[in-house]
């Protein structure tokens, strides 16, 4: 299922995840076999009964990307979909298989405003909690613009740029730290 469900009396919550409530994967992804839990590097893990395996849970990564044009204005999307419909946030996005985080901040910028662009620099790192996921490891990261070819796309109801000292709510608390913390913003 594309939310990560499991549908009927199959749905069950983790013990170990008592926040913010990951949905108990029962099944091994590799081969379909039932999963139980057993001690394993000294922690209550999943563990597949038919490949003898542990099952890891781990985060989900995440990008950002904090793009500032030549007045200093920071550049927001306005979110098409849940979470957090309709409020800002930063351009970003999930990384893909196969996906650098740098390479997936520029697509994500790419995809949902319109404009190329090139990572100047590393603000940081925040592992937030997700109600469907867990957590999220979310990577934030300085931009620059290559293009002025501004347009909500992908994902985005609308894209603009804010004054630093007016800016709307910012839908994700990683966001607004990475905002607060990347340097000449």
């Amino acid at each position: 299922m594309q939310d990560g469900t499991i549908p009927g009396n199959k749905r069950q919550q983790a013990a170990h995840h008592s926040e913010p409530g990951l949905t108990e994967k029962i099944f091994c992804p590799y081969c379909g076999g039932p999963s139980n839990r057993r001690e394993w590097e000294g922690m209550n893990r999943r563990y597949c009964q038919t490949c003898d395996l542990p099952l890891y849970d781990n985060p989900i990564p995440a990008v950002c990307a904090l793009v500032t044009d030549r007045q200093g204005r920071i550049l927001l999307v306005q979110r098409k979909v849940e979470p957090k419909k309709g409020e800002w946030c930063l351009p970003g996005g999930f990384m893909e298989l196969g996906e650098t985080p740098e390479a997936a901040a520029l697509r994500e910028l790419t995809e949902e405003t319109g404009l190329l662009g090139e990572i100047v620099g590393l603000i940081g790192l925040r592992a937030t909690p997700n109600r469907l996921y867990h957590t999220v490891l979310v990577v934030g990261y300085r931009v620059k613009a290559l293009s002025d070819n501004l347009h909500p796309g992908d994902d985005a109801l609308a894209v603009r740029w804010f004054d630093g000292a007016a800016l709307p709510p910012i839908a994700f608390g990683s966001h607004q730290e990475f905002i607060k913390e990347a340097p000449g913003v």
